[in-house]
């Protein structure tokens, strides 16, 4: 039978031949947008292209069973090789610690005091602004233009969206008089709540996606990769801080908002200046009172130490600054009922009980299951199925049970019964002492715990693998595709095996085989946090890294601290912030066999790439290892420990022969001896400030 031409209607295609041409015109539409898109070389004109995608979509409105998750009319323009292109930010794009009640920004103020030794009567100013529910992006000018930005990615490396930024109306293209010649203004793209509703009419009225809310609506608008998609959506930006400066732009925060509005940004208007705690805690409840008549999404307030010095001072813990904070707001509620209650077994091999509720919305989100935390948590409320409970989005976000109506029928007179077994591998489920979790003993050979282990090697902030969601490792996984991390780096050679699958298409597989060939290669840090190990986040992760330097010496000392009388023991719990604990689970990783056949599988698959400290860190004390003891007059311990840091030293918690420098304060104790002993550099306070003054 004659296949059917280009102008055969719709209506008359039988589902087959649909299915033929659909695959066809995906593959056409691929490689136009490949040569349009990536290489700027058309092949066909506007109007060919457009007839392309006006079939792909009037066939797909007549089967609509037949829509694949990679078809064009999900998506728009195509990726480049490797994505959008990575820009590095010269000054990290940092995360927030979050506030979820009163007392946590009284703790926040507290914290601050004690870290920077002020007076009690001292005051501490605080500048509370709206947090904006949008995409964090980072704009970098020069001599006043506008010539890059990109967005947070990964706090480190961010994706280059710079021509979509420059369809956004408010931005300023160029800035005259007063920026510093390098500067980069940091801030939110949004989109407002006028502009959403407005969008997502004309979206159903084209027979377009719908947008959940003006979140999604505003990154999925400005991740475009054709950037005239981009400038038809009405997309919003608040500036709020800097990266890197050339000089700095102020003193204060207060000041440098006051600047951002000369030079023709939009600041949030409802920014405020505050000196006293309370006031601060009032003002938050009174924008909580007030965020559903914005015409913006705030889901908390941020609050930021005003003056600049301080916020040197205290520099950042992890991914977060110790001088600013998030402050949440209260987590809507909702009814509903807990229709039964399931066990998830987490990477490290947690039981959380989850509750499946009947589908309710809570602050705007449709919420079918909710996490009961731990089995001491669930008897403590009384969960049991068929309660009617009270439900919310911890910060908006986690969903939690509350509490169970007590007033209500309780179908259930039973009491919820936790299993000693794991409901996946049937191993025996162990609760320690001390701990308020229960975990399967199977290790690697529980399905749960490989699986999550591997979402996790592939998560944001470890290998970032984009275009290998939670499902699709599911599968995966269970039809042996992969079964441990290194096995992602061997997909390449069962693309065929994965273009059978449903959901799978040419270009789709492409991306994903272009995602991983890009992770092949990795820092350090990255690789040891991608593991999974128990109690090792990024921090830790992080400074296991610049202990060790490089892959093959973390592990061969991970596997010659298996002797607690070694050097290599003394030296692991040594390292500020890793104690006993978190180096016996270190341990125990790298000496299990399956591991150590894990490790050495990627260090054959992979350049896992050596730390390489901050480029500014010529100082006497970088690379040193310092330990401070007793009571410090002119900063606290933690300032101090901070600014070693920054200066590229590393700091310790006990004094070996392998310290540099002790620096000793008041009533210094066994530490001052054992270095006198040692024949280590010992230093007062003041010999240890005139060394680091002029750095």
């Amino acid at each position: 039978m004659k296949r059917p031409t280009r102008d055969f209607p719709v209506e008359k295609l039988t589902e087959k031949e649909a299915t033929a041409e659909l695959k066809v015109l995906e593959g056409e539409i691929a490689e136009h947008d490949r040569a349009y898109y990536r290489d700027d070389a058309p092949r066909i004109t506007d109007a060919e292209y457009d007839a392309l995608r006006q079939r792909n979509e009037a066939i797909e409105a007549h089967f609509p069973e037949l829509v694949r998750p990679d078809s064009p009319s999900q998506r728009v323009g195509t990726a480049p090789a490797a994505g959008f292109e990575k820009v590095s930010h010269a000054r990290p794009m940092l995360s927030l610690g979050n506030a979820f009640d009163d007392e946590d920004v009284r703790e926040f103020v507290a914290r601050v005091r004690r870290f920077l030794g002020l007076a009690e009567d001292e005051g501490v100013e605080v500048v509370a602004e709206p947090k904006i529910d949008g995409l964090s992006v980072s704009l970098s000018y020069e001599d006043g233009r506008f010539v890059r930005g990109a967005t947070r990615g990964d706090g480190a490396t961010g994706e280059n969206v710079t021509a979509n930024l420059k369809t956004i109306q408010s931005l300023p293209k160029l800035v005259e008089g007063g920026m510093p010649r390098v500067f980069d203004v940091r801030g939110e793209v949004y989109m407002s709540k006028a502009d959403f509703a407005d969008l997502n009419q004309r979206q159903e009225a084209a027979g377009a996606k719908i947008f959940a809310n003006p979140r999604n609506a505003a990154a999925g608008s400005l991740r475009q990769l054709d950037s005239k998609i981009t400038a038809a959506r009405p997309l919003s930006f608040f500036a709020y801080a800097w990266g890197e400066a050339s000089d700095p732009p102020a003193k204060t925060h207060s000041e440098f908002l006051q600047k951002l509005k000369r030079w023709g940004f939009q600041t949030n208007p409802k920014a405020r200046v505050f000196t006293e705690v309370e006031a601060v805690i009032a003002y938050h409840a009174e924008i909580a009172e007030e965020r559903h008549a914005l015409d913006y999404d705030v889901d908390g307030m941020v609050y930021k130490v005003n003056r600049i010095d301080w916020q040197e001072r205290l520099g950042q813990v992890s991914r977060a600054p110790r001088w600013a904070i998030a402050h949440k707001f209260a987590a809507e509620q909702a009814e509903t009922m807990v229709e039964r209650i399931t066990i998830q077994v987490g990477r490290t091999g947690a039981l959380t009980p989850v509750a499946e509720l009947r589908p309710v919305t809570v602050g705007g989100v449709v919420v079918s299951r909710a996490t009961l935390h731990n089995e001491d948590e669930i008897a403590r409320k009384d969960v049991r199925e068929g309660d009617t409970v009270v439900v919310q989005r911890a910060g908006d976000v986690i969903p939690q049970v509350v509490s169970v109506r007590k007033d209500k029928p309780r179908p259930s007179h039973r009491p919820f019964v936790f299993p000693n077994t794991c409901p996946i591998c049937g191993s025996q489920a162990q609760r320690d002492e001390g701990e308020a979790v229960r975990r399967c003993t199977g290790g690697l050979v529980c399905a749960a715990q490989a699986v999550e282990r591997l979402k996790h090697f592939v998560s944001r902030d470890a290998f970032d693998i984009e275009g290998l969601g939670g499902k699709h490792i599911e599968t995966f996984f269970a039809d042996g595709l992969i079964k441990t991390p290194a096995d992602f780096f061997r997909l390449k050679d069962k693309t065929d095996q994965i273009k059978e699958r449903e959901g799978w298409g040419e270009t789709s597989v492409a991306n994903l085989i272009a995602s991983v060939d890009e992770r092949s290669t990795i820092e350090l840090d990255r690789f040891i946090y991608a593991l999974g190990i128990r109690q090792v986040g990024q921090a830790t992760a992080r400074l296991l890294a610049k202990q060790y330097g490089s892959l093959e010496v973390w592990r061969r000392a991970m596997f010659a601290a298996h002797d607690p009388e070694s050097e290599a023991y003394a030296d692991l719990i040594n390292i500020d912030g890793v104690g006993p604990l978190v180096a016996a689970d270190l341990i125990f990783f790298c000496a299990e066999a399956r591991n150590a056949d894990v490790l050495d599988e990627l260090g054959r698959l992979l350049s896992v790439s050596d730390f390489v400290a901050p480029a500014a860190q010529e100082t006497p004390v970088a690379g040193k290892t310092v330990v401070f003891t007793g009571t410090l007059e002119k900063m606290s311990r933690g300032e101090a420990k901070a600014r070693a840091e920054a200066l590229g030293a590393k700091v310790a918690g006990s004094v070996s022969k392998k310290t540099d420098f002790v620096i000793v304060g008041a009533d210094a104790g066994s530490k001052a001896r054992k270095a006198a002993d040692l024949g280590v550099t010992v230093l007062d306070e003041a010999a240890w400030l005139k060394m680091i003054d002029a750095f």
